[in-house]
């Protein structure tokens, strides 16, 4: 049976740095945590969870809060969740996924009954009503999206102003002077959702300083919605050379649709999509895309919540920047 005496030997430390590493009783830096965590996986040992638990008051478990709606692109989600659980892992924590819409009473809960050390949250609005809560629960917050007034919460997201101008300059660059954006759904932007307000911004300033022709339209997630927004960007103004698409779940029907209307991409029209490179390289054509780094994202988040869980640490805000990558979808217009 592998002891702790076996994890410190092969990490190098003491076996009070291990148990140190356990409990939680004692501030370790970064790179012994990680040390002995390699080593705990590596020879197998199995510390009595209960006994850990009671002896550290701490759970050693993440609580990740994330509410599925209907209009929610649950893949994507999931590439958030694995990031998430690989990295909590890593620092010998669980993943608690809270998926039920409950406000900041589902909040309170959490936290009321210790079944989790942290939180991280997902699905932010631009003016969102769980500041004054989470701001309130002794805690460690972290939040996946950057609402207008954090208030001391320490934030991580992509850069979507910059993610919606990179995708117009791309285009602008090209020689597109006309575009159309295909949007969230109506919902995501009624409810003020963080990012999605952001993108626009940056889209529509980018337009603006480069002396373009834009429209865009929120665009329901199904072959229908697809439908209804084509009508009004292509049908209203055929001289559009260019759709810019942030919205994942209809990249099929999109790409479906533009074909089924005798339109080539790129060669009639160009596309650029806001989306993990996975997603984007799996359609019938290889889109151009913006990615969503939902990878790193997930880990930064969990590695600033242990931060936070390690001793008192500032507050931050990171915002990634944009990286776009060029594939078979956009070109420069015909003349």
């Amino acid at each position: 049976m592998v002891t702790i005496t076996d994890v410190a030997r092969a990490a190098g430390v003491s076996p009070s740095t291990v148990s140190y590493v356990l409990s939680g009783k004692r501030t370790i830096s970064l790179e012994t945590r990680r040390r002995v965590q390699q080593s705990i996986r590596r020879l197998g040992y199995q510390p009595n969870a209960r006994a850990r638990a009671l002896a550290s008051s701490r759970t050693h478990v993440i609580a990740l809060v994330v509410p599925f709606r209907v209009d929610l692109n649950v893949p994507v989600v999931m590439q958030f969740v694995a990031a998430m659980v690989g990295a909590a892992r890593a620092y010998d924590h669980d993943l608690l996924l809270l998926t039920k819409d409950e406000g900041s009473a589902g909040l309170r809960r959490v936290i009321g009954s210790a079944i989790a050390d942290a939180l991280i949250v997902m699905d932010v609005e631009a003016a969102e009503p769980r500041i004054p809560v989470l701001a309130s629960l002794r805690r460690p917050v972290v939040l996946v999206g950057v609402p207008d007034q954090p208030q001391g919460l320490t934030c991580v997201d992509l850069d979507f102003v910059a993610a919606g101008a990179a995708t117009v300059n791309h285009l602008a660059d090209l020689g597109h002077r006309r575009i159309a954006l295909l949007g969230p759904s109506p919902a995501v932007y009624e409810r003020g959702t963080s990012y999605a307000g952001r993108f626009l911004r940056g889209f529509t300033e980018a337009v603006a300083a480069r002396g373009l022709h834009a429209v865009s339209h929120p665009c329901v997630p199904s072959y229908d919605g697809v439908r209804v927004s084509l009508h009004q960007t292509l049908d209203a103004d055929p001289s559009i050379t260019a759709i810019v698409t942030h919205n994942e779940a209809v990249l099929g029907p999109l790409l479906s649709e533009v074909r089924h209307r005798g339109l080539d991409v790129p060669r009639d029209i160009s596309v650029v999509a806001v989306c993990p490179d996975d997603m984007a390289k799996a359609q019938s054509v290889a889109l151009t895309s913006l990615a969503i780094p939902a990878a790193e994202l997930g880990r930064l988040a969990v590695d600033m919540t242990m931060r936070q869980l390690d001793g008192p640490a500032p507050a931050e805000i990171r915002l990634l920047s944009p990286r776009l990558t060029q594939r078979h979808s956009t070109a420069r217009p015909r003349p």
